[in-house]
């Protein structure tokens, strides 16, 4: 039997002061900066006109926030899912990558290097965050086969999906963009992930080259 796909439009937030700054955020809750609420709204004209199914959301508020002009745009509520969260990184979060190196050399070692098992005090191991992403991507392809979605959500989560879609391993350093604002689409059709574009930054203008994250 063919499985239908779900053609999914992924959306990464927009830029907050953390960002800017390279700190962890993890599941702290910050709001978007003045920029990253720039970032959202031309976005989110990129929506007008789109016929979508539905639009969901990470619950913390950067994520959501970029979600409001998006769901303007197609007329459509905003379902949060806490399944969409970044990775919890436990003890780190708050910090730059210097200050948990001379605080956590061990979780830093973990960070660098992207060790599947280890897990970050207080949070999570990659592994776990994946499996987390998988089973939420997992459950929406069901419920929206042969539909058109929108998910809003964290650049952990993209290099997560990414991988998946690609084949990549998770050890393996991290050299695809994954831009603050940046639109992906994929589609997904049962164990078949297949990536239609990827990080499109062109209603940003000359800002589309620009990526701000705590990665090390």
């Amino acid at each position: 039997m063919t499985t239908i796909a779900m053609r999914l439009c992924l959306v990464r937030h927009g830029e907050t002061a953390w960002n800017a700054e390279q700190r962890m955020q993890g599941h702290k809750d910050l709001p978007l900066s003045p920029e990253g609420l720039e970032q959202a709204e031309q976005a989110g004209g990129l929506f007008v006109g789109l016929k979508a199914a539905a639009l969901y959301s990470s619950d913390l508020q950067r994520a959501w926030q970029t979600a409001q002009p998006i769901a303007a745009a197609l007329g459509l509520p905003i379902t949060r899912l806490t399944a969409l969260r970044e990775r919890n990184y436990g003890r780190c979060e708050g910090m730059i990558r210097h200050e948990v190196a001379a605080r956590y050399p061990d979780d830093a070692t973990a960070l660098r290097e992207r060790t599947p098992d280890y897990v970050l005090p207080g949070g999570e191991s990659l592994n776990q965050h994946r499996r987390r992403i998988e089973a939420c991507i997992n459950a929406l392809a069901e419920k929206h086969a042969g539909e058109t979605v929108v998910v809003v959500t964290h650049g952990g989560v993209l290099d997560l999906i990414y991988r998946r879609a690609t084949d990549t391993p998770i050890e393996k350093p991290r050299d695809f963009p994954i831009p603050n604002t940046g639109i992906c689409w994929l589609n997904i059709a049962g164990d078949d992930w297949q990536i239609e574009q990827w990080a499109d930054t062109a209603h940003l203008g000359e800002r589309g080259a620009i990526e701000v994250t705590a990665n090390f």
